[in-house]
């Protein structure tokens, strides 16, 4: 003779279990008990697994920003560079000189060595 299920019967299987596990018997009745210390290394186990790629995502998410800056960085590092080698030409040296009135020019004649 076999035995329908119904699901009055799910539903006390369910709170059965339910009281199971708010009381902490769940393990001991599925007689579960000796593989107790198995149950708790692997729970350890996954924890470190789950904590290791969170610090991992943490770091990628640092070098992704990082990356960001130092690119920022050099593009201002280059329009520094190239506004210092355009104001070192010698014609944008002396147009400076005569726009703010200065009497100094280019020399004409070569420095004078000066010996002990």
């Amino acid at each position: 003779m076999e035995k329908t299920w119904k699901i009055q019967d799910l539903g006390r299987a369910l709170r059965n279990s339910l009281r199971a596990i708010m009381k902490g018997e769940f393990l001991l009745r599925l007689n579960i008990g000796r593989y107790f210390v198995h149950i708790i290394y692997t729970f350890f186990l996954i924890a470190m697994v789950i904590w290791i790629s969170l610090m991992i995502e943490s770091t990628m998410t640092k070098v992704e920003s990082n990356k960001a800056t130092l690119h920022e960085l050099e593009i201002i590092h280059t329009q520094k560079t190239f506004d210092i080698v355009k104001l070192s030409k010698r014609s944008s040296v002396n147009a400076m000189l005569k726009q703010m009135g200065s009497k100094v020019t280019e020399p004409e004649a070569p420095a004078t060595v000066l010996t002990k």
